[in-house]
């Protein structure tokens, strides 16, 4: 298992989930905001509640179980026991679409600055075949709260046409083995222990655990500081220039990956994640190359092995 699926592996389901949302929104065309058929169903709930265990974060997983199982009379019970903004979104969502609408409205005004409302009133307008006042809330998810998962999601709306989430950085270390057997809550707070001093890996072990969470902005300012500690390291260079990525302006990644492949032009860490990059952003045939270069480089290398499937699949 690769060290970034290792890494609290209990928020992939979110992620799968926004993968899904993504695909709604690419067909109906939400990045522009042209009319289209209404979404079947309930919108889909997009809860952040991160490596929480508290009983309410365990009650409010649960209702979104029944919720997307279509069970909303008993997700909406659960919901109502609490008062939460995430709890009221549910208790919203649960209740499509009487009042939906009305109450996300009126949570954005209460919660002006929160990210996690906007996009779901966004989702709510998506299947109510609102597409340009979603677009427009989704803008305001993606600025409000730029370092949360709700923001990472809306930029993935706004740009449907690519792939979900950011590509990652793949490290050639793992987690301490201690680690690795904590429980997802021990696990982040052992991480960020560690990343308190001047061990770079443990930063870049700490920055994918937030990527993970959807912190995107955190997890590069832990890149970063690994590749200043680091400055002639491939392997912390990549990690700091991959961090910058944004599908907004995917140049901000690859100014810095372009220098690095001429400074450690043997580095198959350099052009995997070249690679990776150009597969984001639709350029096949250049990806195609940089893989196989990352192969040629290291041929017995964990990334060469990840270089080899992604060239079998892109066959």
């Amino acid at each position: 298992m690769a060290p970034r699926t290792r890494i609290l592996a209990v928020v992939a389901a979110a992620a799968l989930l926004a993968a899904a949302v993504a695909v709604v929104a690419a067909r109906q065309g939400i990045h522009d905001g042209r009319a289209a058929e209404r979404p079947q169903g309930r919108p889909s709930l997009q809860l952040d509640l991160g490596v929480r265990t508290d009983p309410e974060a365990q009650a409010l997983r649960h209702a979104a179980r029944l919720y997307a199982q279509g069970d909303a009379k008993e997700a909406r019970a659960i919901a109502q026991r609490y008062t939460s903004v995430q709890a009221q979104v549910t208790d919203a969502f649960a209740g499509w679409p009487a009042g939906t609408l009305a109450k996300l409205q009126a949570l954005a005004a209460i919660y002006p600055k929160s990210s996690f409302v906007q996009l779901h009133l966004g989702l709510a307008q998506v299947w109510s075949g609102d597409n340009q006042d979603a677009a427009a809330a989704f803008q305001r998810a993606a600025k409000l709260q730029p370092d949360t998962q709700a923001a990472v999601t809306a930029i993935d709306l706004l740009n449907p046409a690519t792939v979900p989430r950011n590509p990652v950085f793949e490290p050639s270390f793992g987690l301490p083995k201690a680690v690795a057997r904590m429980a997802a809550p021990q696990q982040l707070a052992a991480l960020r222990a560690r990343a308190r001093g001047r061990d770079w890996r443990a930063k870049i072990l700490y920055g994918l655990a937030l990527d993970a969470l959807g912190r995107r902005i955190s997890a590069e300012r832990e890149f970063a500081a690994a590749a200043a500690i680091a400055p002639n390291d491939a392997e912390a260079q990549t990690a700091a220039a991959v961090g910058r990525f944004d599908k907004r302006n995917p140049s901000a990644a690859f100014s810095r990956l372009g220098p690095l492949a001429r400074r450690f032009p043997h580095a198959a860490t350099v052009r995997f994640h070249l690679g990776l990059l150009l597969l984001w952003i639709e350029q096949v045939k250049q990806a195609r190359i940089e893989l196989a270069k990352a192969v040629a480089a290291e041929p017995h290398s964990p990334l060469a092995r990840q270089a080899r499937l992604l060239l079998k699949k892109l066959k």
